[in-house]
């Protein structure tokens, strides 16, 4: 499917030719198949006989996160076993697949493994493997203790840790382990992954490993659901670009009749270069800042964004605002990454939904189009987008002859309303130029009523604070 999809697709004026290379030197017989040539990591991936892109084998349901190890490597063979035959018992035992990672990151010391499995499954999957490292430690005399290392998306590791490390506090506790975690210093674009250390007697590190993976799928799921509510609203997204989450077959598909524009939110031309003022819990500068400026310049690399934070507006501000100029993708993926970060980082509660505020400008004389008369348009922006959306009274307009258009919400509602105005925004442009024209993407009828400029008349039903 992914090779039909991907071949002749057109990117950035050239056209892709895609072929599928089988891997002739599989560990095991039951590895071979097409998703043998995915890239190891997230996702449902049952055994044959599962609906195809269902996520749902014949016998049981796969987790959608599967469990990441990291073995030494001079276990790897051990684990194998000859001919493949350990490792086959492994997984008829405990009705799982195990994908060993041999030749990712060549020369490593260590190698990671996925196991996918029912989160029963995993859990019995590591502790056998965790026997066999166990006992080829002691006849090979190379090490006393192997410990247990399980890899995790850094996305869901601020709320295993829990506010001051509680969560994470509590697990050592309850099952008598030492748990570390690798820095954020280590994460990179390419490795979103954190090394999450048990060190303990087996047992223990297998019932850490029970209350880690919990909490972990706990956090995915939440994930999961809280972009399902929205994401199918915003057409051409490419979600798996944004990295908030790890690739899955849980992410719904982009929405049809889409596919074939080949650019992002129906836009026609070059994407235009907007800019929007989102704001942040003024202690959560430093860690959108990072290091020396680090998670910053990463992320502006990562999104093609400006990211500017400006100066606090008095020494005791709460909130600072991040100055965000770039095409629609762009916005998407730098807001996307700065509403994560903030999680990760634990700034909101772990069942709490970031929820920021965002201005985008307008100008003065289509702010009434936002609005609509007697408020129409504005509050079918609220209904459709579930963000709210206010245009402040008694503004004066700047310099530029522009006002601004707050917008507060979760992350996609976020995104839909300043798509969606952005939409309004065209159309004014496009009626002053002498002419609607035709246009690409998404036009509910509910936004395409243009009521004559009305003021700045809708009243703000909250303030920032």
């Amino acid at each position: 499917m992914a090779i039909q999809k991907l071949n002749g697709y057109e990117f950035e004026n050239n056209s892709l030719r895609v072929s599928y290379i089988p891997d002739e030197t599989s560990d095991v017989e039951s590895q071979r198949g097409p998703d043998n040539g995915r890239r190891p990591g997230y996702g449902p991936r049952g055994p044959r006989g599962g609906s195809p892109g269902s996520g749902m084998p014949s016998k049981h349901q796969h987790a959608d996160i599967p469990l990441r190890l990291l073995v030494p490597t001079q276990y790897v063979g051990a684990i194998i076993g000859k001919e493949g035959a350990t490792i086959r018992n492994i997984t008829k035992q405990t009705q799982s697949k195990i994908d060993v990672h041999r030749k990712e990151n060549a020369g490593a010391a260590e190698k990671p493994i996925s196991i996918h499995s029912t989160p029963e499954g995993c859990s019995t999957a590591c502790r056998m493997i965790l026997d066999i490292m166990q006992q080829e430690a002691k006849d090979t005399k190379t090490a006393e203790e192997v410990p247990l290392k399980i890899l995790a998306h850094n996305n869901f590791v601020g709320r295993l840790i829990g506010k001051e490390g509680r969560n994470l506090k509590k697990v050592e506790q309850d099952t008598d382990t030492k748990i570390t975690i690798s820095p954020l210093q280590d994460l990179t674009l390419y490795n979103p992954e954190r090394t999450i250390t048990v060190k303990g007697p087996i047992e223990a590190c297998c019932l850490a490993e029970t209350e880690i993976m919990k909490k972990v799928r706990e956090a995915y799921d939440n994930d999961i659901a809280a972009m399902n509510q929205q994401t199918h609203l915003i057409p051409g997204l490419n979600l798996g670009a944004l990295g908030l989450f790890p690739p899955s077959g849980s992410m719904p598909p982009p929405p049809q009749g889409n596919s074939g524009s080949g650019a992002p939110y129906g836009s026609f031309g070059a994407p235009e270069q907007e800019t929007v003022h989102v704001f942040i819990p003024a202690q959560a500068v430093g860690a959108i800042i990072g290091k020396k400026g680090q998670h910053i310049k990463q992320l502006s690399r990562f999104a093609g964004a400006s990211i500017k934070i400006a100066p606090a507006e008095a020494p005791d501000s709460k909130m600072r605002m991040v100055i965000v100029t770039g095409p629609p993708e762009a916005q998407f993926k730098a807001q996307g990454r700065i509403y994560g970060k903030l999680k990760e980082e634990n700034f909101f509660g772990p069942k709490e939904e970031v929820k920021l505020e965002t201005h985008i400008k307008v100008a003065a004389a289509a702010a009434g189009r936002v609005i609509g008369k007697g408020g129409k348009t504005v509050n079918e922006l609220q209904n459709l987008t579930a963000a709210e959306v206010v245009v402040p009274r008694e503004q004066t307009p700047d310099e530029n002859d522009q006002v601004i258009v707050k917008i507060i919400g979760h992350f996609y509602a976020s995104q839909l309303a300043q798509r969606k105005i952005r939409d309004i925004l065209t159309q004014v442009r496009q009626q002053q130029k002498g002419g609607m024209g035709e246009r690409q993407g998404p036009h509910p009828q509910a936004l395409s009523e243009m009521a004559p400029p009305q003021g700045l008349a809708q009243e703000p039903r909250s303030q920032r604070k």
